[in-house]
């Protein structure tokens, strides 16, 4: 049983070391567990998210891909028809990069090993910024929705897709059931890990709803802020511009 400690998301830097250390040690069967866990709904949230990037404006450009762990929504951008930029996939656990190394092998997708903190780049580098269930890690989610602003060129856009509890009391219950009883077995005996899938629902729970992080946004300075649930309120899918 995993220590009180590691089953709960810690806070500041102790937060950074915790998040470095599950992604790092669950990397070899971080794609297996996304696909099994979700029923591979996964895959569709992603398409959605890059949809909402507005891309075809700007087809030939730099745009990032931010805890790009291995690279699924790099990929889902980067196959689109007509799309003829790169994509920088940053990540601060370097295993899950290298992990997904062999996905993007004839991709014009560049990984970074970056904390999102403290983004690598310069201003005003990206044409659009994502994020796929990643901000909910970050220690100072307000200092890294200001990198973000930073590195996105003015009038672009920033899109989060990360999860939420369903506002319908009826889904939410089996949701809460899921999250907390199942997810974790499941992820327990798929990845090895004695804790990663505690965490997960612990890091949830705690994580602003869908208003408080479009509050947030609109803190560190983007503008034209909206959200919508995606499969019932699963999740939700944020789009902010610079």
């Amino acid at each position: 049983m995993p220590a009180p400690n590691e089953a709960k998301p810690d806070k500041g830097p102790a937060r950074e070391r915790q998040v470095r250390t599950i992604f790092s040690e669950i990397a070899p069967r971080y794609d297996l567990l996304n696909h099994l866990l979700s029923l591979n709904i996964d895959r569709r949230w992603r398409r959605l998210a890059v949809d909402q990037l507005h891309w075809e404006g700007k087809p030939r450009g730099w745009y990032l891909d931010a805890c790009a762990g291995t690279f699924d929504l790099s990929l889902e951008l980067t196959r689109r028809n007509g799309f003829e930029g790169r994509v920088m996939a940053s990540d601060f656990a370097r295993p899950m990069l290298l992990e997904g190394m062999a996905k993007v092998k004839d991709a014009p997708v560049f990984p970074v090993c970056g904390d999102t903190l403290e983004l690598p780049f310069p201003d005003e580098s990206f044409e659009g910024a994502m994020v796929a269930f990643g901000v909910r890690n970050l220690s100072d989610l307000g200092k890294g929705f200001g990198e973000f602003l930073r590195v996105l060129k003015p009038g672009r856009k920033l899109v989060v897709l990360e999860f939420t509890e369903p506002p319908n009391p009826v889904l939410r219950r089996f949701y809460l059931f899921y999250f907390r009883n199942i997810l974790p077995v499941l992820g327990r005996i798929v990845s090895g890990h004695p804790w990663a899938y505690t965490y997960l629902p612990q890091s949830v729970k705690e994580f602003p709803g869908p208003d408080g992080l479009e509050q947030m946004l609109r803190a560190a300075g983007f503008s034209e802020t909206s959200w919508r649930f995606l499969s019932g309120g699963v999740a939700a899918l944020h789009v902010g511009t610079r």
